[in-house]
């Protein structure tokens, strides 16, 4: 049994294909909201012979995420924390999204920090859609970065009533991740965003059958490459962000969207 540990949050697709690319060799940590879930995942992954306990959590319950922490740490060395949990606006509410995807992975960070040691990598997945949102205020950006996690949600532009809080929480996840690095660089840890684009997973089909799925179906028609992305395209980025060819890179956002962003820049331009 191996004495060193992957942490990941999220049993769907993306965490699953993380789980397969970056957790060979090591002892895996499984953790998700959903018992189903996690059930289903951890045995997909253990006939397919990996290493795995799993731990349920709500990632928007500090004291819930904590316990994951330290669970993890009482197993070995924890190599590699990947949060993919998440909420997006077909499936739940503002509100819902706001408390999940912004306070959740606050949580996530400072959970993991507090247990983080030499050589801890952390990848937050964040998303395209922070790099497509109307730009915010100065003083915003400042209080999504910086603002105590208990207190995240208590900013007057923040609307718990639109679908933009998707967006802003999300961009929330960069600022955070950015604002971190420095103190997880203190302890010789690194953290780091992954912004993916459409993504074939079950969230992305909800999505793609939602009210915005022609809003998607247009910026993948005039992207670089055309069609949505795989869970595996993350997980190669995952897979060299936790891996030893990214040691210089810390607080910084991976946009893998398939040039979906660039698509609609070029767009405007031409305009």
């Amino acid at each position: 049994m191996s004495s060193h540990v992957v942490v990941i949050i999220g049993a769907g697709g993306m965490g699953l294909a993380i789980a397969r690319r970056i957790t060979n060799g090591r002892r895996l940590v499984l953790a998700d909201y959903s018992a189903n879930s996690l059930e289903a995942g951890a045995k997909d992954l253990s006939d397919s012979g990996f290493d795995v306990v799993t731990h349920t959590v709500d990632v928007t319950k500090l004291d819930a995420v904590r316990e994951l922490a330290k669970t993890a740490a009482n197993l070995g060395q924890v190599d590699a924390v990947v949060h993919t949990a998440g909420v997006s606006p077909v499936q739940a509410s503002p509100q819902q999204v706001l408390e999940v995807d912004l306070v959740g992975t606050a949580n996530v960070l400072d959970s993991f920090y507090e247990i983080a040691s030499p050589g801890l990598a952390m990848v937050c997945i964040a998303s395209m859609a922070a790099h497509l949102g109307g730009g915010l205020s100065q003083d915003l950006e400042r209080h999504l970065a910086t603002a105590p996690t208990d207190k995240l949600l208590e900013h007057p532009e923040i609307d718990n009533k639109t679908p933009m809080s998707y967006a802003m929480a999300k961009k929330g996840n960069i600022l955070r991740v950015q604002a971190a690095a420095k103190l997880w660089g203190d302890k010789r840890a690194r953290v780091n965003t992954i912004s993916p684009g459409v993504i074939a997973t079950a969230m992305g089909k909800q999505e793609f059958e939602g009210p915005g799925g022609d809003q998607m179906r247009h910026m993948l028609a005039t992207s670089a490459v055309g069609k949505a992305g795989t869970a595996e395209d993350i997980a190669n980025m995952v897979a060299f962000l936790v891996g030893p060819e990214s040691r210089y890179i810390s607080g910084a956002d991976f946009l893998v969207d398939g040039g979906v962003v660039a698509g609609l820049a070029s767009q405007r331009w031409a305009a």
